[in-house]
């Protein structure tokens, strides 16, 4: 998707963004961005919440199949105990 617009800036350097651009690129109120400069061009992306990255399953185990893993890799490292 290309979405283009011209934005204003405020007095003290504060880039608006549309409601549009910000869905776009998931850019939520209250929510961090991460700013970068190539050239001349000003490049922002959204940062991720810890909630939106846990949102997914990474893993589905029950508590001792967890217990046991966490066990040999202590175990491995010589920490167990």
């Amino acid at each position: 998707m290309n979405l283009e617009a011209i934005l204003r800036v405020g007095r003290r350097g504060e880039i608006y963004t549309t409601r549009d651009i910000r869905e776009a690129v998931g850019i939520r109120p209250r929510g961090r961005v991460r700013a970068l400069v190539k050239g001349s061009r000003l490049i922002v992306e959204p940062i991720p919440s810890v909630e939106d990255l846990i949102k997914h399953k990474v893993v589905e185990m029950l508590p001792n199949e967890a217990e046991k893993i966490s066990e040999e890799l202590q175990k491995k490292k010589s920490v167990y105990g």
